[in-house]
């Protein structure tokens, strides 16, 4: 029911919007007649007209008998589109096509009456307004189209944000479109060379580029992506985010565009731009405009249509995190501490790529790099620079490998040597050298759990003497992403799922499991974030004497089991147990074969 007085084309007025509050229920007579003076205050001040939803979100009310629930922007907006009968709309970004809305009308059109169109289809343009009564800008809309207009209700900043952004985007590709137009004459990426005559490229340099630049890299690190991937086509460049673990496509750019865009950020990471025909590496290092630092390692590789680029981007928060917010539980945090703080030994992490290894390692070196101490890495490239550690890099060209890297560092006088990866022979030996002379290595194995660890050194060469006498423990892991808290349900326990997730092992049922649902602060995905599970496996005496009569994985995973090992599953059991994640993440992610123990 619409109780609010629709006047066409009046704009809401404060006073108006604060006692359909008051008559709800939702603040007082004090709060309304205070929230006016803060409102009259702020327009003497302000040369600009603030629109009301603005002015009462900033008042800083919160709901009379809900007291947590602040009334914010978002929540008004929601609530006067109930009141309204309207849609709302929360607009994301990843899921608008910029380049089609951003034709349906022009910047000044758009500012000017504070709306702005967030889908098309064959028959309807959809615009987000937050001002639903002031209706007199439709007709032309209607008439340049000829297609039916859907109103959905936004709050008034995201509108004047996302105009902004989106408009300055477009206007950005369309200039260097304009600009390559006129010094071009390559159709596409597939057609290299044009006979007798002098081409030119985009230059990377140029205004539009830069802006288009700087665009991508702010909206990446806003959306909390993980890694950028810049993807040429025959037809059209493709941009996408890795938000999560899964990749979202951003936007789409002309290849010429996409070629520009790429040689920028080779220019901005100090990469060879003419070098087309081999994989590149490189870094970028930027600064936010609160000071903060964000790095990115930036990949190419020579495709088909040309140069593919993933830049991979490093949360500078990693070096501040605890175990606990890795998702580390207080037993396992205790037993990592202990192995990690051995004076000697080595130390292994397992699991795929992209399952939070490097930032497990550098959490624990950057606890371990004290004044007392001298760590040293040898890594491949180097992931983040700290200043606490003394980083090497790998470069195959002059001969100066992981095992090479290991031997230089030995002259070093090190207490704590990383090893980015133990990929080959030489390299688990110089590993297994640094520790019987007296260091502690920990390093990186790609196997699926922490017990196929020791059989993997065997079938890379090291004898299994070697592996008793250095190896004092594994941990394995994976990242599940979080259930979104804004949305999450309660939902009712399917024996089967929790069986294949527990099966072979005693595991307490949970009273209640939660279910994805999605909601605007997650993106509609109903996850947000990600958290480690872990299977940490010490080397016991046990274990020693079963890798030196045997060295069977099946024997030493179930000795370790015994001992009091949790598997990846069980750990991912817990998580579903305390609301965290859900079983069909767990098992998405965790190899669940059953074992015999």
């Amino acid at each position: 029911m619409v109780s609010m007085s629709l006047v066409h084309n009046a704009p809401f007025e404060i006073n108006q919007l604060l006692l359909e509050l008051k008559s709800s229920g939702y603040v007082t007579q004090e709060q309304v007649a205070t929230t006016l003076l803060k409102a009259k205050h702020a327009k003497k001040h302000n040369q600009f007209s603030v629109h009301p939803i603005t002015l009462v979100s900033k008042a800083g009310l919160r709901i009379v008998n809900a007291p947590h629930q602040a009334i914010d922007e978002e929540w008004l907006t929601q609530w006067l589109a109930e009141r309204l009968a309207l849609a709302y709309f929360k607009i994301n970004p990843l899921q608008i096509d910029v380049k089609t809305v951003t034709q349906v009308m022009s910047f000044a059109f758009a500012k000017r009456h504070g709306i702005l169109a967030v889908a098309v289809d064959d028959q309807a343009i959809t615009i987000a307004t937050s001002s639903p009564r002031v209706t007199h800008w439709m007709s032309g809309i209607k008439q340049t189209t000829r297609k039916s207009i859907r109103l959905v209700m936004s709050s008034p900043n995201s509108i004047e944000r996302y105009t902004k952004e989106f408009y300055k985007i477009q206007k950005s590709v369309f200039g260097a479109t304009e600009v390559a137009n006129e010094h071009s004459n390559i159709n596409n990426l597939e057609q290299l060379v044009s006979v007798g005559v002098e081409a030119e490229e985009l230059d990377a340099n140029d205004q539009h580029i830069v802006k288009i630049v700087d665009w991508l890299l702010q909206y990446a690190f806003e959306q909390r992506a993980s890694d950028i991937h810049i993807e040429p086509r025959r037809e059209w460049g493709r941009l996408r985010f890795r938000i999560d673990g899964v990749l979202h496509t951003v936007y789409q750019f002309p290849p010429v565009i996409t070629a520009a865009v790429l040689a920028r950020m080779k220019i901005l990471a100090r990469m060879d731009v003419a070098e087309k025909r081999r994989p590149l590496d490189g870094r970028i290092k930027t600064q936010m405009p609160d000071s903060s630092e964000v790095e990115l390692r930036i990949s190419t590789l020579p495709t088909a249509f040309g140069e593919k680029l993933v830049a991979r981007i490093f949360d500078p928060s990693i070096l501040v995190k605890d175990f606990l917010s890795l998702g580390l539980s207080v037993n396992e945090e205790e037993q990592w501490r202990q192995l990690i703080g051995a004076p000697t030994g080595i130390v292994l992490l397992t699991g795929p790529t992209g399952s939070g290894k490097t930032t497990t390692l550098y959490t624990s070196l950057k606890q371990m790099a004290t004044s007392e101490v001298n760590v040293c890495t040898i890594e491949d490239p180097i992931e983040m620079i700290e200043a606490n550690f003394n980083q090497m890099q790998v470069q195959t060209d002059i001969g100066l490998s992981f095992a090479q890297g290991v031997r230089a560092l030995l002259r070093q006088d090190p207490d704590i040597i990383m090893v980015g990866e133990i990929r080959d022979r030489e390299t688990a030996d110089m590993a297994i050298q640094a520790a019987l002379t007296g260091h502690l290595v920990i390093s990186s194995l790609h196997t699926n759990d922490a017990a196929s660890a020791m059989t993997r050194l065997v079938e890379l060469g090291v004898p299994n003497y070697l592996i008793n006498a250095t190896l004092i423990g594994v941990m394995a892991q994976r990242l599940v992403r979080v259930l979104c808290d804004h949305c999450k349900r309660e939902t009712s326990l399917c024996d089967e799922k929790w069986l294949a997730l527990t099966s072979g092992f005693k595991s307490k049922k949970p009273k209640k499991i939660y279910e994805a649902v999605g909601c605007d602060h997650c993106r509609q995905t109903g996850f947000k974030g990600r958290v480690g599970l872990y299977e940490l496996l010490r080397v016991s005496d046990e274990i020693r004497d079963c890798i030196a009569k045997s060295n069977s994985y099946r024997e030493i995973r179930h000795i370790a089991i015994n001992e009091g090992m949790c598997l990846l599953r069980l750990s991912g059991a817990r998580k579903v147990a305390k609301g965290i994640t859900t079983i069909e993440e767990v098992l998405r992610v965790v190899p669940c074969s059953p074992v015999n123990h």
